[in-house]
């Protein structure tokens, strides 16, 4: 399983001191109001920073690292990406899972593997786990207990319902 997740992305600068708008992954943010150390990923160079302050920002969240002082030098972060390790991510509710520990999971009916997720994207209508199937082809399907039973990720499973939403 995945030890490490983008809990958050870096927004704009907010105020003259150096801090930046975050936008929680989870859309939750007493977890991140709690983190004292944190990987910034902007591009591919990632790098680690202490978190001096966090402050509410309307719905959202305003963070401070340290050595980031100006609206200039927070400017830089904006986009990147916040990781974390697994013990400091969103904690789940029963039911739910991480999007990292989902993708890659076998997509089975009666034991036959149909496909793999290979993402699961937000929709209008809520969440689409992304199957390609052994064919190749790509399907979207509604990630909903209607068409999922048993997911598994310790086993590497995820059992299809209504395997007739594939065709």
């Amino acid at each position: 399983m995945t030890e490490q997740f983008v809990v958050g992305i870096i927004g704009a600068p907010f105020g003259i001191k150096g801090h930046v708008k975050v936008r929680s992954c989870s859309g939750e943010y007493e977890h991140l109001r709690r983190l004292t150390t944190l990987v910034v990923r902007c591009g591919q160079g990632e790098r680690l920073f202490t978190l001096e302050e966090t402050v509410p920002i309307n719905q959202g969240l305003g963070m401070k690292f340290r050595g980031i002082d100006t609206p200039e030098q927070a400017q830089n972060l904006r986009g990147g990406e916040l990781i974390t390790d697994r013990a400091h991510a969103a904690p789940l509710k029963s039911d739910e899972f991480y999007i990292e520990d989902l993708r890659g999971l076998a997509v089975v009916e009666t034991g036959v593997v149909l496909g793999h997720i290979q993402d699961v994207l937000e929709g209008g209508g809520g969440s689409l786990a992304e199957i390609r199937l052994v064919s190749g082809a790509v399907r979207l399907v509604p990630f909903r207990k209607e068409f999922f039973g048993d997911i598994c990720p310790e086993a590497g499973t995820a059992v299809l319902l209504e395997p007739w939403i594939l065709v």
